[in-house]
């Protein structure tokens, strides 16, 4: 394991850029730095906006990728944390498992949100290789933040309008047989409402935290609270705690925006980071 140092602890973030709209990377970075953690990307993809608008360009960054992570090797590069997200292909996940594998034998956490789909449906450009990939990141992963329909897709579990708390239990033993540590299940409905489901440790019983849904959609918000609670946990080492923070602070993020009359491009993150990192920690 490496020697920590004083500094602020560094933090690698990979997903993709999006030129016009706060989604990934762009919404990623300024929680990252406003919870005063020295914050690094890797762009998967560079997309010219978000995809809601419904005409996009998308540049694979596959070999910019594999450039980088061979001249970050030669330098001696590593991190405190890894947290990834949106992964272009099978190269790349190939790439991406292998450095977060040698990234966490020196002692770095790794953090995925695996982006697929949702509301029982994959994502365009997404297929069952995703899925494939995706199993293999669980296999280095310390926190896995789906949603219920990828964990569904993880689990091999068939996607389901209503949940019951044995359902869950179900998808998240398999998730931990995939190798996932620590689990953070989102946007499961049950019969008595909406909840998050949160197990820390495979011998944990799972924590189901409820939430009021607010009947608005913005791009983008699935990586602001995986920043919130990535952010969080890093400060504070509790899991719970650090999803509890990101549901409470994303809600008061979302209603303050309901009323945007542009959706499409997101939320403008950074008038809102005091909202994002001044709870207790």
């Amino acid at each position: 394991m490496r020697e920590k140092s004083n500094d602020y602890p560094k933090v690698l973030l990979i997903n993709d850029m999006a030129g016009y709209g706060k989604v990934a990377l762009s919404a990623m970075i300024p929680v990252f730095s406003h919870f005063k953690l020295e914050t690094f990307n890797l762009p998967t993809a560079l997309v010219s906006n978000t995809l809601d608008y419904g005409l996009f360009e998308i540049l694979d960054t596959t070999e910019y990728m594999r450039n980088t992570l061979k001249i970050w090797k030669r330098l001696s590069f590593d991190f405190d944390a890894v947290c990834t997200g949106f992964i272009a292909s099978e190269q790349q996940a190939s790439l991406v498992c292998e450095f977060c594998k040698e990234q966490r034998e020196r002692g770095s956490r790794i953090f995925l949100d695996p982006i697929m789909g949702d509301d029982g449906k994959f994502y365009n450009g997404v297929t069952e290789k995703s899925v494939i990939s995706m199993k293999q990141m669980c296999a280095v992963a310390d926190v896995v933040v789906p949603n219920i329909t990828e964990a569904c897709f993880l689990s091999n579990h068939v996607v389901q309008e209503s949940y019951t708390g044995e359902d869950v239990e179900r998808i998240a033993d398999q998730l931990h047989d995939l190798g996932a540590k620590s689990l953070v299940i989102t946007s499961i409905k049950m019969k008595e409402g909406k909840y998050t489901a949160v197990k820390a440790s495979p011998g944990d019983s799972i924590k189901f935290l409820p939430y009021k849904e607010i009947p608005v959609r913005f791009p983008g918000t699935g990586d602001i609270f995986m920043s919130i609670v990535a952010g969080s946990y890093l400060r504070n080492g509790a899991l719970e705690k650090s999803v509890e923070t990101a549901m409470r602070q994303l809600e008061r993020i979302i209603c303050a925006n309901q009323d945007n009359q542009d959706k499409y491009k997101g939320i403008p993150i950074e008038q809102f980071l005091e909202d994002t990192g001044n709870e207790e920690a």
